[in-house]
């Protein structure tokens, strides 16, 4: 795997997915390669009884990740539901591999998004020569995860066209989905299930059916709840990113690490963490996946033109960036905070001189 960039969770984990399945005793839900117990254990991390280190992949409420599990050791499919940046993609990918060992399957929702992509296709050279067969049908990743009773994972579930979401109404209910031009159905093996995510913000763009959300329980996946969770993630996210990145080696900069969540949990929020001091918001979500961007730039910048150190000239530039995504808007936000919040902390005069030297 040394020349992939970014392995899949079940490659990249393999050890540690494999270590839970020889130490699991628990009863497992038909179709799964680890009990619900071992699944949870292996996203919140742990010390397994004969010293095995489980790494953590979600940091948060356990009880969501286990109400995420036990809706899948179920009948229904699980939505999972947040703003950008609040792991969504991260946790299916680690549920599908924990559960099937193939986190692959995998449907990208656009506006573009056909009916194909859900149900299947036709390679239309071979549909022409020889009419309807088995052969020139294309199956599509949900048709996949049925036969091999895996799990599908659908991203931006409301950004798919509403009636290409209903063609996955029969697929979640009866468990079948029919191929009328072969006279013929494809059943869903056992272990077949359907995890999608959406995105809070896309809120009517393509809203789901109410017949289509009755199949689904919802999780929401919130922002981190405090300032040092947040800074776990985020230091956690980027010392793993900068290995698979072959960064050179540079210290991680904690201090610069709580500052940039600092900024971005209170332009999220719109109050400095004290309190005192209302601020605006910016148009962008700020989110714990944009701060990681940031630091991980940041570290680059040290590395490669700095002394490896990780300062606030590294990073200011990346925030800034990241905040102001309307050009005329989020430039007043900015500048307002860095005149009234970041000015006024001594402690910070060394990020409010490098948020200064970046060009307006």
């Amino acid at each position: 795997m040394g020349e992939v960039l970014r392995p899949h969770a079940e490659q990249e984990y393999a050890e540690e997915l494999a270590r839970l399945a020889e130490v699991d005793e628990r009863v497992r839900p038909p179709g799964w390669r680890l009990s619900p117990w071992a699944v949870t254990e292996y996203l919140m991390g742990g010390e397994l009884a004969d010293g095995t280190v489980i790494t953590p992949k979600y940091v948060g409420p356990r009880r969501l990740m286990e109400v995420a599990v036990a809706t899948l050791a179920t009948d229904r499919a699980l939505l999972l539901l947040g703003v950008p940046g609040t792991a969504k993609t991260w946790v299916s990918e680690h549920l599908a591999a924990a559960i099937s060992g193939d986190s692959t399957l995998l449907v990208q929702g656009t506006a573009g998004t056909p009916e194909e992509a859900v149900r299947y296709g036709w390679n239309y050279a071979r549909l022409l020569a020889e009419g309807p067969s088995p052969e020139a049908l294309v199956e599509s990743p949900v048709m996949r995860a049925m036969r091999l009773g895996s799990v599908a994972r659908i991203e931006e579930l409301t950004r798919i066209p509403s009636d290409v979401q209903d063609a996955l109404i029969t697929i979640l209910s009866e468990k079948t989905l029919p191929v009328p031009e072969l006279n013929t159905e494809v059943q869903a093996h056992r272990g077949f299930t359907v995890i999608a995510t959406a995105n809070d913000r896309d809120r009517g763009v393509n809203e789901l059916s109410s017949a289509l959300r009755r199949r689904f329980n919802t999780v929401v996946l919130p922002v981190p709840g405090s300032a040092e969770e947040e800074v776990e993630i985020v230091a956690r996210r980027v010392a793993q990113l900068g290995r698979a990145l072959e960064l050179p080696e540079a210290a991680t900069g904690l201090a610069e690490i709580r500052r940039v969540v600092t900024v971005f949990r209170e332009l999220r929020a719109g109050l400095t963490e004290d309190g005192r001091t209302k601020v605006k918001t910016p148009s962008g979500p700020l989110s714990t996946a944009e701060a990681i961007s940031v630091i991980t730039g940041g570290i680059a910048l040290a590395a490669h033109f700095g002394d490896g150190e990780l300062r606030a000239s590294d990073v200011a530039a990346g925030v800034r960036g990241a905040v102001v995504q309307d050009a005329v808007s989020d430039r007043v936000v900015w500048q307002e905070y860095v005149e009234t919040v970041v000015r006024e902390r001594p402690e910070w005069a060394d990020f409010y001189r490098a948020c200064r030297e970046v060009p307006a």
